[in-house]
């Protein structure tokens, strides 16, 4: 009776006061309630579901949402009810709606409970640019979108920036590094006279300049997982970097986002593919494996193929299908069998290289092999063909086992191998593993087959490839290349206004978050999609928008309104990622050494960083020659002991997709920026160039430290700030001698004996202090 009583009078409530009102949006107000409150318990894992009721689906929750009045809805009885035997989501369950909520709820079954397919998963529309009050605001349809929802919400899009700011943010932007002085002041005569010309010729310029493809590829390299060591147990090397060297490259020649995938993905199955579609395959051997001796094959294949679904969902289907590997997704439609189905495409990778030992090595000398390991492929014309005829001449002659091991060794430093896919003829049988559970053998055994609810592929053989995988995934008429085209503009979005469209860079699906511009995005897409699929393309109509123009400055009511900057009413301002951090250090010192390519560097690194580095034991050996000052891209990526300069400006050890890093501020950022000896030598080089560039007076070096700094004069009131910092530089100079020897210790580089070691002491403290101000290392 009590039951009965509470419900009635819930219901008399509702009756009484109903919010009777037009329908919220389903995608961006009703879905995202559902799927935080409601579908763990009643979404789309059927294991799992309770009462047998569904919510993610109109069908499965017309019997409680009964799409008419609201008065009879059991699901709004239920979220408003004070029965905490009938409450939903229960109390046990610790999730609680807000009145808000509610009342978004009640207006959606009021209005007939509509469902609408997920957002992410209908195909992108190439929708007219809407019309704005404002019309000489904007400069194209990106900026009429932005606008037309700031007019909307009646707030002024900010002024522009100056042309300073601009320049430093289309230089870090693009390439990474911050402008020369003279290129901001040639830049800022031109911004001056016709704005719009300015920032197309120094975009133009900087998107074909080759640190364009270094700065590109640091994100890439997030997003895939690269790193130079495999991860697992010991943590040994690997072979990568012609893997990163392609990316860069690829960057830089513009090529298509979709030939781009099918490279990486299955370049090894194209006909006739050139040696650089092979180096593309390495993306298949970027995850985390094993070189221990002990371990489980059968484990460990498993282990291979669900970092391999879930790098490739998340990488390009903004997916978290990872979630699948047990049981159904819990918020979205892919499935157990989806799961295994994807992992399925990867099943003829050779493994051998992780899963035998003898194999890593490329030879071994007990046994003398005569066939090249298929995954090894080596760098280098003239290498290539050493390799091979040691191969053929040499390996059947057991007596010469030592002259060979001693001319490999010497070709292992001439050369650089590295991690191919090379197919099976026969590919391993994949099962659906009960729970994730590799020892369960009871499951079906699943060939290659993408999630159900998005289709099939097209197969050019008996059997789906990866080749096909590839295809499907940037087929925008009979694949998801809409769903491919969102992710990726989207995180170019975010890269050049520091928060995406959808501010949900990896998860397009019920627990992330719609975008704020649905109508933009999708327009970008279609877009990137109808020109070829160039990154460049969509990056310049970005970088070239009034709305990237804008100043980060911003009124107090619009941060309050606005916090997140989602509206884009102003710019984003945000701290340098570490290697942009370090590369700008060493830039604006001139230490910095501007190599496109090549191995994997070791910076300097503290003592001892390694000792708990273990099987085998290894002691970190850094570059002693110019390496050692090329860029952050190319720093030797240990995964489990990250370089501590990295670590403490948040580089993640991509163990996994990265497609946000966390902007942390923390003391510790401000030692390394004081300690680290990359900066400590590149605050004493930059010393050297200030006293020998700047002219005589000080006035004239402190002027010049801050137009190669921060591209600016410096104000008067900093101007005194400095000398203070240079007074006390000059008297520790003087009264610690055994200090001043120390900081010129550090480094590989002398200091300039013909200096005054004293002025030389206290400009390498005005150096350090600029390295160490926000402004330096802040984008704005």
């Amino acid at each position: 009776m009590r039951k009965r009583f509470s419900i009635l009078a819930v219901l008399v409530t509702i009756l009484i006061s109903p919010t009777w009102g037009a329908a919220p949006d389903f995608n961006r107000e009703v879905r995202p309630i559902l799927s935080d409150k409601c579908f763990f318990c009643h979404g789309p894992d059927a294991g799992k579901r309770k009462a047998d009721l569904r919510l993610d689906t109109r069908e499965g929750a017309a019997e409680v949402v009964r799409a008419q009045k609201a008065g009879v809805s059991e699901l709004v009885a239920r979220i408003v009810s004070a029965d905490a035997e009938e409450k939903m989501p229960p109390p046990e369950s610790h999730k609680k709606l807000t009145t808000q909520e509610i009342g978004i709820l009640k207006d959606w079954v009021a209005a007939g409970a509509p469902y609408a397919q997920p957002w992410a998963y209908v195909p992108p529309v190439n929708h007219p640019a809407p019309k704005v009050a404002d019309s000489k605001w904007g400069r194209g349809w990106i900026d009429a979108f932005v606008l037309s929802r700031l007019e909307r919400e009646k707030i002024q899009p900010a002024k522009d920036a100056d042309a300073v700011t601009l320049a430093r943010r289309l230089s870090f932007d693009l390439t990474g590094l911050p402008p020369t002085p003279e290129a901001v002041a040639a830049f800022a005569k031109a911004y001056a006279v016709n704005a719009d010309e300015a920032v197309a010729a120094f975009a133009e310029e900087r998107l074909n300049a080759p640190e364009f493809g270094e700065r590109m590829a640091a994100y890439w390299l997030d997003l895939v997982r690269y790193a130079d060591t495999v991860g697992y147990h010991g943590d040994q090397d690997h072979n990568a970097s012609p893997y990163r060297d392609y990316v860069i490259n690829a960057f830089n020649r513009n090529l298509p986002f979709d030939q781009f995938t099918i490279e990486q993905l299955a370049g090894d199955l194209l006909p006739n593919p050139t040696r650089e579609q092979k180096i593309a395959t390495c993306y298949n051997r970027l995850l985390q494996t094993s070189h221990e001796g002990g371990v489980q094959e059968k484990e460990y294949l498993a282990i291979y193929f669900a970092d391999r679904v879930r790098n490739l969902s998340e990488v390009w289907m903004g997916a978290t299908v990872g979630c699948a590997q047990c049981h159904d997704h819990k918020y979205d439609p892919y499935t157990l069998r989806d799961f295994y189905s994807l992992g399925a495409f990867f099943a003829d990778i050779d493994e051998n290289a992780h899963l035998n030992p003898a194999r890593r090595k490329g030879l071994n000398f007990n046994t003398l092999p005569s066939p090249r390991p298929p995954e090894l492929l080596l760098l280098g014309d003239e290498d290539q063909k050493e390799w091979d005829r040691l191969q053929k001449e040499e390996a059947a002659k057991p007596e010469q086992a030592k002259e060979l091991a001693k001319q490999l060794a010497a070709l292992e430093t001439k050369g650089r191998k590295v991690m191919v896919t090379e197919a099976l003829a026969e590919p391993r049988p994949i099962r659906v593993l009960a729970r994730g559970n590799w020892m369960d053998d009871s499951g079906e055994i699943v060939k290659p087959a993408v999630p159900a609810f998005l289709g099939s592929v097209k197969a050019e053989g008996g059997r789906a490839n990866r080749l096909d995988l590839a295809r499907w995934l940037t087929d925008a008429k009979d694949g998801v290349g809409g769903l491919t085209a969102r992710v990726m503009v989207n995180r170019l979005w975010y890269v050049f206004f520091g928060t995406g469209l959808s501010r949900s860079l990896d998860d397009f699906g019920g627990q992330g978050e719609p975008p704020s511009h649905p109508e933009l995005l999708d327009r970008l897409s279609v877009d990137f999609m109808e020109n070829g699929w160039r990154m460049k393309h969509t990056i310049r109509l970005l970088v070239t928008s009034r709305t990237y123009r804008q100043t980060s400055e911003a009124a107090e009511d619009l941060l309050k309104r606005d916090p997140d900057n989602q509206l884009f009413a102003r710019q984003s301002r945000f701290r340098l990622p570490a290697e942009m951090v370090r590369d700008n250090a060493l830039a604006v010192s001139g230490l910095l050494v501007k190599q496109v390519g090549g191995a994997s560097v070791k910076p300097y690194q503290p003592v001892g960083y390694y000792r708990h580095l273990n099987f085998p034991t290894r002691t970190y050996q850094q570059d002693n020659d110019e390496r050692q000052w090329r860029r952050g891209v190319y720093v030797h990526w240990q995964r489990q002991f990250l370089h501590p300069m990295l670590k403490a400006f948040d580089a993640p050890s991509r163990e996994e997709c990265t497609a946000k890093r966390p902007r942390s501020n923390t003391p510790l950022a401000a030692l390394v920026l004081l300690n680290d000896p990359t900066f400590v030598e590149a605050a004493r080089i930059f010393a050297e160039r200030i006293m020998k560039e700047g002219g005589v007076a000080w006035e004239d070096r402190i002027q010049f430290a801050y137009r190669q700094a921060l591209q600016r004069e410096a104000s008067d009131e900093e101007k005194e700030v400095m000398r203070k910092a240079y007074g006390i530089g000059l008297r520790e100079a003087h009264d610690q001698p055994e200090e001043r020897a120390k900081l010129f210790g550090v480094g590989l580089t002398k200091a300039d004996e013909a200096l005054d070691p004293f002025k030389l002491y206290a400009w390498t403290a005005v150096a350090r202090t600029l390295f160490n101000l926000s402004e330096t290392m802040t984008r704005n």
